[in-house]
């Protein structure tokens, strides 16, 4: 299973047609609001939240900078908060999907695949070996955000529904 991280800000998941367009750290000198793109990331509170990438909107994950997959089955990001395995994380989320406590919900259009990078790095040339391609149907998504607790798995599920 691929994984993303954050080198401790917010990651993106930003429309693969528009990831050109998404500048990440322009300058990192004075507050973080005036750091271009990866500014823009920071300032979402939550868990989820919207910001223009290109045209398009992409989908800031926020809160902490979590270790993130996709399960592709389930259409849900899976956020790494702690746990003892892999295996028993990924089973945990799965577990846990139908009944999670969902606190936040959004609206989000997208034209097909999306990418997940980590926010500081521009789209045009996203972080080798840690982005990972999300293969989604050009639809209107329903986004949830919930942060679960499974024994010794903590986990932050953001679940997609078109």
């Amino acid at each position: 299973m691929d994984w993303v991280e954050s080198g401790g800000g917010p990651l993106l998941l930003a429309p693969a047609s528009q990831l050109a367009q998404w500048g990440g750290v322009d300058d990192d000198d004075g507050p973080v609001e005036t750091w271009g793109d990866y500014g823009r990331a920071c300032a979402v509170e939550g868990y989820i939240g919207l910001v223009s990438v290109g045209s398009l909107d992409g989908l800031v994950l926020g809160d902490e900078p979590a270790m993130t997959t996709y399960l592709p089955d389930e259409r849900l990001i899976l956020r790494w908060s702690a746990a003892d395995s892999e295996a028993e994380l990924v089973a945990a989320a799965k577990k846990a999907a139908p009944t999670a406590p969902w606190e936040e919900h959004l609206t989000w259009d997208v034209d097909g695949p999306v990418v997940l990078i980590d926010s500081a790095w521009p789209g045009s040339s996203p972080e080798p070996g840690n982005h990972l391609l999300v293969d989604l149907a050009p639809s209107r998504y329903t986004v949830r955000a919930a942060y679960v607790e499974d024994g010794s798995n903590w986990m932050i599920l953001v679940h997609l529904t078109p």
